[in-house]
């Protein structure tokens, strides 16, 4: 039985509204994919990885475990760890954000052990890293994050317990052969033996100093935590409605629709003239075979 006209247009109607939903199906989700990546691919480098001999903070774990007052003591002393918060924030808002969080410091206490401004007006950023008393760092983090739109966000937390202990083994031994070589000098010996034994002691002296430098980090008197506090200036970002999601993908998908239905319609087109050609072609073939 022949299908009727109806049949027919309704059959080739539902193929091709089907694809108009697949390709308007497609848009709408490519759209809340790319704006949702876009968020976050600018904020995913770390700016301050880059610096070096910057000083670094650490703290001591107050917890103590044990019952003995003497080993409670060194325990408490002993345990060392390294603690950041890194914090990225956009602002339109940029010299008033800016002054909050220098002004949260000063609140909290903090000190900003390093400061870096670049850009122009409508695309500056600043990079502050500011110490903080560890007993304040949750209060401080929170008070911070409030400040301009979080973009990317963070907390690290670092055993330094051994690193601790190498230094003061280190300071015990570089001690310890420094004065078995200042006892070397009252002995005597050739001139030469003094100049050597000479820049061997200032090459202890030297490490010596440097290990000084490192274990001053521990110090429990300059105890901090560390925020790592980068804003960015720039209109941040409003909301996308679903409403308006619905209209790019339907301005989209009728674009594309169109432009797929002009592609088939001369690609058939093309098709059916070849056809002709080539049926023309048969046809001559034939009147001269018969001739």
């Amino acid at each position: 039985m022949k299908k009727t006209f109806k049949q027919q247009f309704w059959k080739y109607a539902s193929k091709l509204s089907l694809i108009f939903l697949i390709l308007f199906l497609f848009r709408l989700t490519y759209g809340y994919i790319t704006v949702s990546s876009s968020n976050y691919s600018d904020y995913s480098g770390d700016f301050f990885n880059s610096l070096n001999n910057v000083r670094k903070n650490y703290a001591s774990e107050k917890k103590i475990k044990t019952s003995d007052v003497a080993q409670q003591a060194n325990i408490a002393e002993g345990q060392k760890y390294e603690k950041t918060a890194t914090i990225k924030s956009k602002t339109a808002q940029f010299e008033e954000d800016v002054k909050a969080a220098k002004t949260q410091t000063k609140a909290f206490e903090g000190v900003i052990q390093y400061e870096q401004n670049t850009g122009n007006k409508g695309s500056r950023e600043i990079h502050l890293m500011i110490g903080i008393n560890p007993s304040k760092f949750d209060e401080f983090n929170d008070v911070i994050r409030k400040i301009g739109v979080i973009r990317s966000q963070k907390i690290t937390k670092i055993d330094k317990t051994n690193e601790y202990r190498e230094l003061n083994a280190k300071k015990a031994s570089l001690q310890k052969t420094l004065k078995s070589l200042n006892d070397l000098k009252s002995k005597g010996g050739q001139i030469s033996d003094f100049v050597s034994l000479h820049d061997k002691i200032l090459e202890i002296e030297s490490q010596l100093q440097g290990t000084g430098v490192e274990l001053g980090n521990f110090d429990t008197e300059n105890e901090f935590c560390t925020i790592r506090l980068s804003i960015y200036e720039g209109s941040t970002e409003r909301k996308i409605s679903f409403i308006h999601r619905v209209k790019v993908a339907l301005e989209w998908t009728l674009e594309y629709f169109i432009m797929l239905m002009g592609v088939l319609f001369f690609a058939s087109l093309s098709i059916f003239i070849l056809l002709l050609i080539i049926e023309k072609l048969n046809i001559l073939k034939i009147i001269n075979n018969e001739k």
